[in-house]
């Protein structure tokens, strides 16, 4: 299963290490990431693969909205599943 974390706000100093940190702690694989600064505004988009993930889908999106709460940005997290979803309506 894959899935796709948004990160956007007002850049920072370490928020790539705190994203990445976190999805360590929970076992997430980073497959592909592009970054971009407009003027002081941080947009990331990660692309990761949840198949050897510890834990519930639910305590990602609590711990990637801890990590947004932290670094006063918003961290979404959002499963392939939604994707495919909204192909199919």
């Amino acid at each position: 299963m894959k899935a796709v974390i948004t990160v956007i706000g007002r850049d920072t100093v370490g928020l790539i290490a705190k994203v990445s940190a976190a999805c360590c702690d929970m076992n997430i694989n980073i497959e592909d990431v592009t970054q971009s600064v407009m003027q002081d505004m941080f947009c990331m988009i990660m692309l990761v693969n949840l198949e050897k993930s510890t834990v519930s889908p639910e305590a990602m999106r609590l711990r990637f909205a801890q990590v947004g709460q932290e670094l006063g940005m918003q961290v979404n997290i959002t499963r392939q599943e939604v994707f495919d979803a909204m192909h199919r309506i």
